[in-house]
């Protein structure tokens, strides 16, 4: 017998029969006062009798908002019966369906009911094998449809054509908000047609196109869409064929762009005039708040024009660099930017080249920056050294309150120098030391640290060369300290010593 005000049920993995699943039916009919409810199991048996059941159920219910069906094999003529129940439910507002591999098919009764259908507002789509057909019904619904604002479609196959009929409707449709079709072999014509819809649309904001092939047409297009579109705030083109010459231009369409928030560019490589065009996109854009260029083959030189941008620049808060080729040089000129800069909060260096010496220049930077409270320098090649300047960065910076500094170096002097930190600061909450050869001297200063810090909330130190002293130490230090929630040892080298001493301690935890 269920509550009878049940606000969430989560069936993850399990075998259901389908006379229990009769049973679940009944109940919804007649008990459930629901807000939440997530069903996610593999069994293909289960998934038929599931569809069934879920279906005659949402005919007759007048409470259930969201229901989670992903993963769980709900096949084409299921689809169709779960499409008539959505013509006559009325209160259904989220419907999941991610991985259930339908096909074109299986969507056309869905299509059907969100033309009548006036509750559903998000429908996840997601890896479901749709196509062109399957996008054509999608988009004829959309056309009359007045509630939908989020349709998730990624990880299908609508390629050019289905992204040509979404385009289309995209040009009547008043309430959709977020379209999401990453990873859809949308080559160019496609991305055209989605850009000269652009040029009408008014109510989309976020347009993901991750992970498809769209190149000189459609990026023409998006850059004569912006010189219009009033609405559109997100914007990825992440692994696409962004090239020198076509970036130029894009960028160029972004100066009197006074909506755009969000720009993903990763994984594309933007040349030294393509950069200088964002650049200068950059020094007069009052709109941009988040910028990702991760794995554009960036090196320093690149970078610093970059950095000039900066210098001006009043809005950008979340700049990612992770994975390109900046070294020290690019650190050092980065870092005097941002001793002028007054809005970056989030920077993302992970998986660079930095060195001991690009450390010193960020440090230098953290002790008058009075805004960055992220900076992520995994995988840089700092050593000790680096640690050191960075710790004494920690002592005098009041804002600071992430520092990520996994896959490095630093070892037990690194660590210690880090501690003397922690005994002073008081705005550092997250300290990430994943993987960084830290033994138990390192960790007996940390646990020093601990028992007066009052401001660390989560310390990983994961994939270290942590034994018994080390674990007994911390175990040690949190009988005292009254802030830290987590703490991470995974994959050291501590025996049953040490895991004793933190399961005595972790039992004296008042919840």
């Amino acid at each position: 017998m269920f509550q009878d005000q049940l606000e969430s049920l989560k069936l993850d993995q399990y075998t259901i029969t389908p006379d229990n699943l009769m049973k679940l039916k009944d109940h919804l009919q007649r008990y459930f006062l629901w807000v939440r409810m997530e069903l996610q199991q593999d069994q293909q048996q289960s998934g038929v009798a599931l569809g069934l059941a879920l279906a005659e159920a949402l005919k007759s219910n007048s409470t259930l908002t969201t229901l989670d069906l992903s993963f769980t094999l709900i096949r084409e003529n299921r689809n169709q019966t779960l499409g008539e129940a959505l013509k006559i439910n009325s209160t259904l507002t989220t419907l999941n369906l991610i991985g259930n591999s339908n096909g074109d098919n299986g969507f056309l009764a869905l299509g059907a009911a969100l033309k009548i259908n006036l509750t559903l507002t998000t429908l996840n789509l997601g890896c479901n094998l749709i196509g062109h057909n399957g996008a054509i019904a999608l988009s004829e619904a959309l056309k009359t449809n007045s509630v939908l604002s989020t349709l998730d479609l990624w990880g299908n196959s609508i390629g050019d054509n289905g992204a040509q009929v979404l385009a289309e409707a995209l040009k009547t449709n008043s309430t959709l908000t977020t379209l999401d079709l990453w990873d859809n072999s949308i080559g160019d014509n496609g991305g055209q047609a989605l850009g000269e819809a652009l040029k009408t649309n008014s109510t989309l904001t976020t347009l993901n196109l991750d992970g498809n092939s769209i190149w000189i047409k459609g990026l023409l297009a998006f850059s004569e869409a912006f010189k219009t579109n009033s609405t559109l705030t997100t914007l990825n083109l992440e692994n696409n064929k962004i090239k020198d010459n076509i970036a130029q231009v894009l960028f160029e369409s972004l100066k009197n762009k006074k909506t755009l928030t969000t720009l993903n560019l990763a994984c594309k490589s933007i040349e030294y005039d393509g950069l200088q065009a964002l650049s200068e996109v950059l020094k007069t854009n009052s709109s941009l708040i988040t910028l990702n260029l991760q794995s554009s083959s960036i090196d320093d030189n690149g970078l610093k024009t970059l950095a000039e941008a900066l210098k001006c620049n009043s809005t950008l808060t979340t700049l990612y660099l992770q994975s390109n080729s900046i070294g020290c040089n690019g650190a050092q000129v980065l870092a005097e930017a941002l001793k002028t800069n007054s809005t970056l909060v989030t920077l993302d260096l992970q998986n660079n080249s930095l060195g001991d010496n690009g450390a010193w220049a960020l440090s230098e930077t953290l002790k008058t920056n009075a805004t960055l409270t992220t900076l992520d320098l995994w995988r840089n090649s700092i050593e000790s050294v680096g640690a050191q300047a960075l710790a004494s960065a920690l002592k005098i910076n009041s804002t600071l309150t992430t520092l990520y500094l996994q896959n490095n170096a630093i070892k037990d002097n690194g660590a210690l120098a880090l501690s003397e930190a922690l005994k002073i600061t008081s705005a550092l909450s997250t300290l990430d030391l994943w993987g960084n050869s830290i033994g138990d001297n390192g960790a007996q200063g940390l646990a020093e640290a601990l028992k007066t810090n009052s401001s660390l909330i989560i310390l990983d130190l994961q994939y270290n060369l942590i034994g018994n002293q080390g674990a007994q130490a911390l175990a040690e230090a949190l009988n005292t300290n009254s802030t830290l929630t987590t703490l991470d040892l995974w994959h050291n080298s501590i025996s049953d010593k040490g895991a004793q001493a933190l399961y005595q301690m972790s039992q004296t935890i008042r919840y």
